[in-house]
């Protein structure tokens, strides 16, 4: 059965999460606290982190970075704060994707099911995330730097910009993927940079 870690500190949330997971069949543990958060998933090692940002104790971002000291568990943010560089400092920390609130505490609490994806038709990209798109589809399989891509996509002077890269490569997952936590196509190269891996049945 996969184990889904919830924190959040408002009470409502927790047990909404909690019913809603529960009934799906997962294993469900939830913290009010960022201290808690952690002893928890170290007594009961997550499948998948669903975290709030705002803890009253440790700033979401510090439990992130104590979770990825030790697991490679998804991690999904769930926060308040809609501001970009939250999402960047969220993302640079380990997470792999961020839910604003208010959100569904339906299905998509825990990414949809690949088989309820939208058509490719309704997919709707925004000019940046189509120029990022299409600098990798060029290449196919092929390794490009993070400079690289900040140079081509967003120009000289973000080189060093790489919060801005992770965002945008975890929109476009989480757009295209059947299963944004572990991409299938938008692959990341850890410390160098991201390639699109096309399938092989579809040469």
């Amino acid at each position: 059965m996969t184990r889904v870690l919830v924190v959040d500190d408002e009470p409502q949330i927790l047990r909404a999460l909690r019913i809603n997971l529960r009934v799906r069949d997962y294993d469900v543990h939830v913290a009010s606290t960022g201290a808690e958060a952690l002893e928890v998933a170290g007594r009961y090692p997550p499948d998948l982190v669903i975290l709030d940002l705002g803890l009253p104790d440790l700033d979401g971002v510090e439990v992130i970075e104590g979770l990825r000291g030790w697991t490679k568990a998804p991690i999904i943010v769930l926060s308040g704060r809609a501001d970009s560089v939250d999402k960047v400092e969220a993302l640079d920390a380990g997470a792999d994707d961020y839910v604003t609130k208010p959100f569904s505490a339906g299905r998509d609490a825990v990414g949809p099911d690949p088989a309820d994806r939208a058509p490719a038709d309704d997919i709707r990209l925004t000019p940046t995330e189509w120029h990022l798109l299409e600098v990798l589809l060029r290449n196919p399989g092929k390794l490009l730097s993070r400079n690289q891509l900040l140079t081509e996509v967003w120009g000289p002077g973000y080189a060093d910009a790489t919060g801005n890269l992770r965002l945008y490569m975890a929109q476009l997952r989480r757009k295209l993927e059947p299963d944004p936590a572990r991409p299938r196509w938008l692959i990341t190269e850890p410390g160098m940079g991201y390639r699109y891996q096309p399938d092989p049945e579809a040469g």
